[in-house]
């Protein structure tokens, strides 16, 4: 169509999927920035028009993963959205997609989201029951999807459990993986799917105990879990039980772990979606905390400190061998450089609020002295729950993760110092949040040069959430 000249306007599209759904082709067979062949029937002027593909068109690579995904939308636009994209980028618009103004561009991307949104709900939201055959045991799942998406996610599954035979079906296409090769084919209906098995009340029983009470957000959980998908998921029905008995649980948790009995502490928003306990209380429970093995050795808990109505956090890694004596967090050196940074961007140390990821030093015994050894992930999960509930409980507009670890606490485990330092990004708990240097971090730099840089870099960052601070009402 390209090569014969066909303007977009010229062109009526016919969707090449069958009433089953089932693409009849593929749409980009090329990988390496080509076009490859149109997945529909075109018909210019009355004439069906094909694509030469011995002469093909180059265009960004960008083009085809952006292609990629909005062919799979519903839309019955989407073949003359790309086509008209197309057209123009070979037409002399080679850096089209860079512009997110544009009107088309804008309407591709929009899709584009709209799909792997999708996408990412089938890969939380599929759940395999186990049947037998001839071969032995097998798993199937089924699953509604908005859009044609199992295609895009069928790899994922395959690399994800390689070692079992497994098919998931959708009313438009399914994905069968026999141990060693994955095969698309036709949708199916439901009763295709078995309704239960006997692993599904091993899985309710691992999801009643891994719900947390104290942080029940229905209207999130209905957005980020549509109803439509409850019926495929065995563990919804376990949803209204849990959610009637919240307050209760969150009630006997915060009792065992003021008792020192809890193996792990769950704590404290309740179905109101308001605080039920003060920074005073958790600090109270926090101190017979024993959800890791860091209690043993440690002196004690180390809370966090400062302003309980902060509008600003500042949340670090764990407290070191001072903080560990002293029970506070940031009292050492780190504490030191912090303090002076803060003064220097103008900020009151009393208005704020101060809290470390993890509650308990970790260390090595070297001699007489204690080396900081970094918290292991399970070590940070399981104090994850605390540092929570006070952010919780304070609800603050603005949060400083200061270092890597507590960057990844609140923006995720992708979350990438380096990269992103100082970018404005925003977590769960706060709309604003930035990420810097650990001032531990940077004095622990040998190069003077280096200690420098990173220094000013530290007080940059500083000054900046200083900026936005007072901009606050």
């Amino acid at each position: 169509m390209l090569i014969s000249g066909a303007a977009p306007e010229t062109i009526h599209w016919i969707d090449g999927r069958s009433k089953s759904g089932r693409k009849q082709s593929d749409l980009f067979g090329s990988t390496d920035g080509e076009f490859a062949a149109a997945e529909p029937a075109a018909q210019a002027g009355g004439q069906d028009a094909a694509a030469d593909t011995s002469s093909p068109f180059r265009v960004p690579k960008a083009f085809l993963n952006l292609a990629r995904h909005v062919s799979c939308h519903r839309s019955p636009g989407r073949w003359e959205l790309l086509y008209r994209l197309l057209w123009r980028i070979t037409g002399g618009e080679k850096h089209l997609l860079t512009n997110a103004a544009d009107r088309d561009v804008h309407a591709a991307t929009k899709l584009e989201k709209s799909v792997s949104r999708d996408a990412h709900k089938m890969k939380a939201f599929v759940r395999f029951r186990e049947i037998e055959d001839a071969e032995g045991k097998r798993f199937v799942a089924w699953h509604r999807p908005d859009h044609y998406t199992l295609e895009l996610v069928a790899d994922f599954f395959a690399r994800r459990f390689d070692v079992m035979r497994w098919a998931i079906l959708t009313p438009d296409e399914s994905a069968v993986w026999d141990g060693k090769k994955l095969t698309m084919g036709d949708g199916a209906p439901r009763s295709d799917a078995p309704e239960a098995d006997e692993l599904e009340e091993v899985w309710k029983t691992y999801y009643a105990n891994i719900f947390n009470p104290a942080r029940i957000k229905l209207n999130a959980m209905r957005a980020e879990m549509p109803e439509k998908h409850w019926a495929t998921m065995p563990e919804t029905a376990l949803i209204d039980d849990l959610v009637r008995n919240a307050p209760t649980r969150v009630e006997t948790m915060i009792r065992h772990a003021e008792g020192g009995v809890s193996a792990r502490p769950f704590l404290p928003e309740v179905t109101s979606g308001q605080p039920s306990h003060s920074i005073a209380r958790l600090r109270e429970a926090a101190a017979v905390c024993q959800g890791c093995d860091l209690h043993g050795p440690a002196t004690q808990t180390v809370f966090g400190v400062g302003n309980p109505k902060a509008k600003l956090v500042l949340v670090g890694e764990q407290p070191g061998d001072r903080e560990d004596l002293a029970g506070e967090p940031f009292v050492g050196p780190a504490g030191q450089l912090l303090r002076e940074t803060l003064s220097e961007v103008g900020l009151d140390p009393a208005e704020l609020y101060i809290t470390n990821s993890v509650k308990h030093f970790k260390f090595k015994p070297t001699g007489k002295r204690r080396l900081h050894v970094k918290p292991a992930a399970r070590e940070v999960a399981a104090c994850r729950p605390w540092l929570e509930a006070e952010l919780d409980v304070i609800r603050p507009k603005m949060v400083v993760a200061l270092g890597a670890t507590a960057a990844g606490v609140l923006l995720g485990p992708g979350f990438r110092l380096l990269k992103s330092r100082g970018q404005v990004q925003r977590s769960d708990h706060a709309k604003w949040t930035i990420a810097t240097y650990h001032p531990s971090a940077i004095l622990r730099v040998p190069n003077e040069a280096t200690r420098e840089t990173m220094r000013k870099a530290f007080l940059e960052d500083l000054h900046f959430a200083a900026e936005h601070y007072r901009m606050l009402p």
